[in-house]
């Protein structure tokens, strides 16, 4: 590798609106060179590789290639360049068939299918359509399509998070004979393993800044989380929030997974959620925390596994499977949960209104009651409950959480419920979390913040790679325990606390 950077990207921002995601990033790759990207969850990866790859235009930055200035505005424009992107969702258009995308890219045919042949899949047919190929094969193909494009620098996000082993090891095959070979590739994955046995340095961005650029030698992973956590002060925690450091005492376990599986992502999850219980779920992007809650709110069926409510097994085919065993689910994108041109009544209301029903009209005076006690128990604003979308986003999730305390849901599933809303209504939505635990609902909770853990959970499971790599009482659960924790790394005996009920260190009790 020569000291001239094939690419050089400094001083790279982008805001959407208020929200900062990326305040002042700068990435330098030499050639032949396979360069780690890293960062926690937030702190600007994806943003920086669609700004490379002309997906998002910076709003100030310089990109030099080969020492030349670039303006990249389009994937078209940054392909021209030599920048080409496997992004962490597949980019194929689900209703064309392969033969269709690759006209739409211009990807040269024979090369595709050469690349296609190397990576594991011999026997593609190029006309079938997109949505009918297995997600993993897809993965596959999106890589052999920037492959056949010969580019200098290519862009890999996570992409050998849902691939199989067999699979995952042909691309990591690849990524070494394009640095033989003098392109470069920079690779973003959690995978602390994968980082070690590819990368020659690591670019470490936290909060939308590069913070920090090492070489990747033994021991490195100590210095990467160091690097992504920064100085980190001792957050007060409110007294009326207190957090558990176990199972609450005599509580049964409300719902089980056994070996829990669902397609590729999520492998084998296996631990209870007890009532008067919040458990924390703690995971990386892609590891597996969307198929566990989809399977458990029906709307995606298990490939294997069990679930229990209240040791009973259970297989939900629809989401309303299981509302009637009082699951409910809150998702961290109001919108999928709201109709959002009705009132707020209407919203809250929707869940329980058949239950109110006996053969005629719905007991408009109960419904009401149901509602305005809601309503009441949550703070919502209701001045404009005309429309939900006149709301501002704290009030329509809670008009979310609502709707399933009006319908006495006895669990709740919250997938990122505080994402994107201020600081006074995440206080809100914690201490109604915590009083509903009280109450003796159970709560699982996944953050993308680590911090809330110990505002408000008992205990925190932590998924990687689509398994359960540790469970932690929230007294130990700090923001440091848990990023080691979720990169696979194993504890720091040293500054480890051992958990109580029977969860020592280094294992795992899945109850």
């Amino acid at each position: 590798m020569t000291s001239s950077p094939l690419l050089d990207a400094t001083g790279v921002a982008k805001n959407y609106g208020a929200v900062a995601a990326l305040r002042n990033a700068s990435l330098s790759v030499l050639p032949g060179e396979v360069h780690a990207l890293m960062g926690a969850n937030g702190a600007g990866k994806s943003t920086l590789v669609k700004i490379l790859t002309g997906a998002v235009p910076a709003d100030s930055g310089s990109i030099l290639i080969r020492g030349q200035s670039h303006d990249i505005r389009s994937p078209a424009q940054a392909r021209r360049a030599g920048l080409v992107s496997v992004y962490q969702e597949p980019a194929l258009i689900p209703d064309l068939d392969v033969a269709s995308n690759l006209r739409l890219t211009r990807t040269p045919l024979e090369p595709f299918r050469q690349w296609v042949r190397e990576l594991g899949v011999p026997d593609l047919d190029i006309y079938a359509t997109a949505r009918d190929i297995p997600l993993a094969i897809q993965r596959v193909l999106d890589l052999a399509r920037a492959l056949a494009i010969e580019p200098d620098v290519l862009l890999l996000d996570e992409m050998t998070a849902a691939l199989p082993a067999d699979l995952a090891e042909k691309v990591l095959d690849v990524v070494r004979r394009q640095s033989k070979a003098g392109r470069s590739v920079i690779f973003i994955s959690h995978r602390f393993l994968e980082i070690a046995a590819l990368c020659d340095r690591a670019t470490v961005l936290r909060d939308g800044e590069t913070v920090g650029v090492v070489d990747i030698e033994p021991g490195v992973e100590e210095r990467i989380v160091e690097l992504m956590l920064g100085a980190k002060m001792e957050k007060a925690r409110a007294a009326a929030l207190p957090s558990g450091d176990a199972v609450p005492s005599g509580s049964q376990a409300r719902l089980g997974l056994r070996n829990l599986r669902v397609g590729t992502r999520l492998q084998d999850v296996s631990f209870d959620l007890h009532n008067g219980e919040v458990l924390g779920v703690v995971a990386l992007e892609g590891q597996g925390q969307d198929q566990l809650f989809g399977a458990l709110s029906g709307s995606i069926r298990p490939s294997g596994g069990t679930i229990e409510v209240d040791g009973r097994p259970v297989e939900f085919a629809h989401p309303a499977d299981a509302v009637r065993e009082g699951i409910a689910y809150v998702p961290g994108d109001r919108a999928e949960a709201l109709l959002m041109q009705q009132s707020v009544q209407h919203n809250i209301a929707l869940p329980f209104s058949a239950s109110l029903r006996n053969w005629g009209p719905i007991d408009m005076r109960k419904e009401r009651q149901l509602v305005g006690s809601a309503i009441e128990r949550l703070q919502i604003d209701t001045r404009a409950q005309r429309e939900v979308q006149r709301l501002s986003g704290g009030n329509q999730q809670k008009v979310t959480i609502a709707r399933w305390i009006a319908a006495d849901a006895r669990t709740i599933l919250c997938f990122d419920p505080t994402r994107g809303i201020d600081v006074r209504t995440k206080k809100e939505i914690y201490r109604l979390l915590r009083e509903l635990a009280e109450q003796g609902k159970s709560v699982l909770f996944y953050t993308s913040e680590l911090e809330e853990v110990q505002f408000v959970c008992d205990r925190a499971v932590v998924i990687f790679g689509g398994r359960v790599v540790d469970i932690f009482p929230a007294s130990v659960a700090d923001e440091a325990t848990l990023t080691r924790a979720s990169y696979g790394l194993p504890r720091d005996e040293k500054r480890d606390i051992a958990p109580t009920g029977g969860e020592a260190s280094g294992q795992v009790n899945a109850t």
